[in-house]
């Protein structure tokens, strides 16, 4: 974390705003979260706490992938 001094002017907040957005990319884009964490200098825990909620767009790609390898559980007839 940035000291106060360091953190308290406006390029100070700018270096988190653009650590979260390429963080954020990165995960987006689909870069392992281990992978990602490794590089912000966090666990992977404390990665997705913070961004899980960030990541969009990943379950289409997900599927496909799933549905290629013959991996992807049958729908469910309960009802």
């Amino acid at each position: 974390m940035l000291p106060p001094r360091v953190f308290e002017p406006p390029a100070g907040r700018r270096v988190y705003g653009n650590r979260h957005t390429r963080l954020t990319k990165w995960l987006n884009d689909g870069v392992p979260p281990a992978q990602v964490a490794e590089w912000a200098g966090n666990s992977v825990t404390v990665l997705l706490a913070t961004y899980a909620r960030c990541v969009d767009g990943q379950l289409p790609d997900l599927k496909r992938r799933l549905e290629t390898a013959g991996d992807l559980p049958e729908a469910s007839g309960a009802g």
